[in-house]
């Protein structure tokens, strides 16, 4: 007597499209810098019309596998994706706790707030409260590569990251032959923003990334066992702050969410 198996007739049964294309959608928003694209974005990374794109990801939204970020045209991988797979565990707090803890904050902190992550030499936005935040003078960072060696997010984070971290990631920005490069060549530099970062205490951009030059961002990086796996920023304006009302005030209430989110971050190490 034949095998089941054998019976079967492997042309039967065809590939779902419909499942195809989701996944491919989900494999390009994974590839993209910090797991967060937009519509169009997506339909160049997996070669498919905008339409059937934003069909997908509404799809894929319902099931939880993405979710929608605060800029309304930027999505991101859910937690029942993320979950599926052991990468998820190094990323789960962001949604899972800075996210909630950022918006909680956003009141009594008023100016908008970054969490950034390392990738590639520069600092990538995960999380941000630009858009709920009254004072923002951006409604759409996520995404955002930051440079790291004159950002608040990439002093905090190079400054208390493991020696192994800040010297590959220095030996990846050397490598470069614009201005960055020739930043993270500069040795001297490179060590006093770091010693002035530990003695102060938390990290200070005053408008050195020339791009937001009317900046002022203060940073504490995110700490799990003592080493930085990112860092969370307060975005202020040079001209309406002074040095003074930050170290006083702003300091101090940044430090309260960073050591939340570092408390929260931990637990979901565990």
């Amino acid at each position: 007597m034949p095998r089941i198996d054998s019976l079967i007739n492997p042309q039967t049964y065809r590939e779902v499209r419909g499942l195809s294309r989701g996944i491919a959608v989900l494999r390009a928003l994974n590839a993209m810098p910090g797991g967060i694209g937009g519509v169009a974005d997506l339909a160049r990374a997996s070669g498919l019309h905008r339409t059937t794109v934003k069909r997908l990801l509404e799809t894929l939204k319902a099931e939880g596998l993405v979710h929608q970020k605060d800029d309304g045209a930027s999505y991101a991988l859910g937690f029942e994706v993320r979950r599926l797979s052991e990468g998820y565990v190094s990323a789960d707090w962001i949604d899972q706790v800075a996210s909630p803890a950022m918006h909680k904050h956003l009141r009594s902190l008023s100016w908008p707030s970054d969490l950034a992550t390392p990738d590639s030499g520069f600092m990538i936005v995960r999380e941000s409260t630009h858009r709920a935040s009254l004072l923002s003078q951006h409604r759409a960072t996520i995404g955002l590569h930051i440079p790291t060696l004159v950002s608040s997010l990439g002093r905090a984070w190079l400054a208390n990251c493991s020696q192994e971290e800040r010297e590959v990631t220095l030996a990846v920005l050397r490598k470069r032959t614009d201005s960055i490069g020739e930043l993270a060549r500069d040795n001297a530099y490179v060590r006093r923003i770091l010693r002035e970062t530990r003695k102060r205490g938390y990290a200070v951009n005053r408008g050195e990334w020339l791009s937001e030059a009317s900046v002022t961002a203060i940073a504490l990086p995110i700490l799990i066992t003592g080493q930085a796996i990112g860092a969370i920023n307060l975005v202020l304006q040079s001209n309406v702050v002074t040095d003074r009302e930050i170290a006083v005030r702003y300091v101090p209430l940044l430090r309260t969410l960073a050591e939340e989110i570092s408390k929260g971050a931990s637990a979901c190490r565990v």
